[in-house]
């Protein structure tokens, strides 16, 4: 017999909400559970937006997680990885210190979300690797961290070359 599962209170109390589309602001401990409170709706919302079937074809990135290390990141892709087996939702990581080659060959396969650092989206940005033009949905992991190690620059142009409706 499975044992049921119960959302831990930051995904209760956050997935109804982000469900709504409206704002949010999530604290909790570290291993309660926010990246799961933020990724579900973020792909409820995606396949929402293909009526149920499967995404396919060619993929505009319509939504867009910023941490502030490479290793949360790939933590981030793991999670979202399980999540969207057999969903036909893809990811992309762009962060520092790995193959820029890799990361944008997963670009240009196409990826729903686009889970990376502000340094390194910021420098594709610059330099018209990454288009950001039908994101959607915002997620700030971390953001007092990132504002501890002086993103607050990077984020702000980063956010300045994203729709306004988001």
């Amino acid at each position: 017999d499975a044992l049921p599962i119960s959302p831990t209170p930051v995904q209760a109390k956050s997935i109804p909400v982000a469900l709504t589309g409206a704002d949010l602001v999530a604290t909790a401990q570290t291993c309660t559970g926010k990246t799961i409170a933020f990724l579900i709706p973020m792909m409820e919302k995606i396949m929402g937006a293909a009526n149920g079937a499967k995404p396919s074809g060619p993929v505009a990135i319509q939504s867009l997680i910023l941490a502030p290390t490479r290793e949360l990141a790939l933590q981030i892709a793991a999670v979202f990885e399980s999540l969207a087996n057999n969903t036909g939702l893809r990811c992309a990581v762009v962060v520092g210190g790995l193959s820029e080659q890799t990361q944008l060959n997963a670009l240009r396969r196409g990826a729903h979300v686009v889970i990376a650092t502000p340094g390194r989206l910021e420098d594709f940005l610059t330099r018209k690797l990454v288009q950001l033009g039908a994101v959607s949905t915002v997620v700030l992991d971390e953001a007092d961290r990132m504002l501890d190690m002086g993103f607050i620059p990077d984020i702000e142009k980063i956010l300045a070359r994203l729709p306004k409706a988001r």
